[in-house]
């Protein structure tokens, strides 16, 4: 379970063991059928680990990483998430002693809440200007003094929030110290580098692009689902064209292009871009839960060209209510720009014919229990939005769903150590059980992993399920 402590207040979690007690467990039987015989050995490569795999029937004696299949035992391979990339034992930025969380939470103004961003940007600064030349210091320097429109918004919604998260993440660290999950004495702490691995992957995104040129497949010749079985490697049309769904309760290896990804039992994906969801809406489920990550636009995306994003225009074409069950909880995360966060509000909910319920924070903390960056840095928070809510219809079946399931708190926090990966949100199942029924279809829209018991989308929906995020931890017969 990933939930570790639960409160009044919310919820901290422990994302990496919610990752590895989703069962990546592989029997060779179901990974490489026919009795093959196969070196499951890993080895590491600086700090890169490689899976590398030999097959042979009537080859040299196996060696002690190897793997046979028998008549009387089957062999298992079992895959764990690499944990350095949970290793956050110090704050992204340090805060001020006054600022520390065990300081207790100071009644600041919205004025000392300007004047605390720009000590802080200053500190930036200091560091920085070794850099930057005179001129671009100058600049900086003029810049502090003034805040557009969306910084004051932003502050605004920060002097609301702030104490809320500020004692509710308190409460919460205070419970996982005395548990022993959080360790105050960081000195204790291992320092290894989060570093990672490169090139990994065979550039999904990109893959998606190529899958456009494809020849156009007949919809009434083609399958909606492919059903993973014995095999690994999936042409790439089959895997862009239908849902691929692993009903098994194992995990299985699928190779794409050459690169292998972990796929968790009970779950199913589409690998495609957001002009190719006929094979999701072809898949005949409607889902009681929609948790959406969109790809918000933003200056430092387009600087970086790190992901595409998408406009809001494009972001209320995804077809929510065609894939919705009656009474639907729809989460989407926002980034803290108060612009996103009234277009989920005001226009992109409404538009989806979803009400409004709640606005969660995930707050993102060190191993020691400290926030990674200041609470009142001014361009970069330790907690990102949630918005919850539901899809509007017939009352008698919004009463139906509703029975034996609480309602939807107005605010709860989510506190955890994040992923040092590019977006790897922490899991919501275990903090959305009390709320939804047992057995409920899922679905994650704009994913970059899997999960069991979820359907997952998106241009990436791979991305953090590749071999190498994960460490070959045992042999087991």
């Amino acid at each position: 379970m990933s939930v570790v402590h639960q409160m009044t207040v919310g919820w901290l979690v422990d994302h990496l063991s919610f990752i590895n007690q989703c069962g990546y467990e592989i029997c060779d039987s179901f990974a490489y059928p026919g009795g093959v015989t196969l070196d499951t050995s890993v080895t590491s490569t600086g700090d890169c680990h490689a899976t590398s795999t030999s097959s042979s029937r009537d080859g040299p004696i196996p060696g002690p990483g190897d793997v046979i299949e028998t008549e009387s035992r089957t062999a298992k391979m079992r895959y764990v998430f690499r944990e350095e990339f949970f290793d956050v034992s110090k704050p992204h930025i340090a805060a001020a002693p006054e600022e520390q969380l065990w300081q207790g939470c100071p009644e600041v103004s919205l004025t000392e809440i300007k004047a605390s961003s720009n000590r802080e940007e200053h500190r930036e600064g200091t560091k920085s200007g070794i850099r930057d030349s005179v001129a671009s210091a100058r600049k900086k320097r003029k810049r502090k003094s003034v805040f557009n429109q969306g910084e004051l918004d932003a502050l605004e919604y920060h002097s609301k929030v702030r104490n809320f998260i500020w004692e509710g993440t308190l409460h919460l660290v205070q419970e996982g110290l005395k548990s022993g999950f959080l360790h105050r004495n960081t000195a204790e702490l291992s320092c290894r580098k989060n570093v990672v691995p490169g090139h990994i992957g065979c550039g999904l995104a990109e893959l998606c692009e190529m899958a456009k040129q494809f020849t156009a497949v007949n919809e009434s010749d083609h399958q909606a689902v492919h059903v993973l079985d014995d095999e690994t490697s999936i042409p790439e049309q089959d895997l862009l064209s239908c849902v691929t769904e692993n009903s098994s309760n194992s995990a299985k290896i699928v190779v794409l292009m050459g690169q292998k990804y972990l796929v968790p039992p009970k779950s199913s994906f589409l690998l495609s871009d957001i002009s190719c969801l006929q094979p999701l809406l072809s898949y005949k489920k409607k889902y009681d839960v929609i948790v959406i990550d969109p790809p918000w636009e933003n200056k430092s995306v387009k600087r970086s060209n790190r992901y595409s994003h998408l406009s809001s225009w494009q972001i209320k074409q995804i077809p929510v209510p065609a894939l919705a069950a009656p009474n639907c909880l729809v989460v989407t995360w926002v980034t803290n720009r108060q612009k996103h966060l009234r277009f989920v509000k005001d226009e992109l909910y409404p538009y989806w014919s979803v009400k409004t319920l709640a606005e969660w924070h995930w707050v993102k903390i060190t191993r020691a229990g400290e926030f990674v960056l200041p609470l009142d840095s001014l361009h970069k928070k330790p907690y990102e939005v949630l918005v919850l809510g539901r899809v509007q219809g017939d009352v008698k079946e919004t009463l139906r769903k509703s029975e034996d399931v609480l309602p939807i708190p107005e605010h709860k926090l989510i506190v955890s150590v994040p992923c040092s990966l590019h977006s790897h949100k922490p899991p919501l199942t275990g903090v959305l059980a009390d709320f939804i029924k047992p057995d409920v279809e899922c679905l994650e829209l704009f994913a970059r992993n899997l999960q069991p018991g979820w359907t997952s989308w998106g241009n990436e929906v791979l991305k953090f399920q590749h071999i190498d995020y994960f460490t070959l931890l045992q042999n087991e017969t």
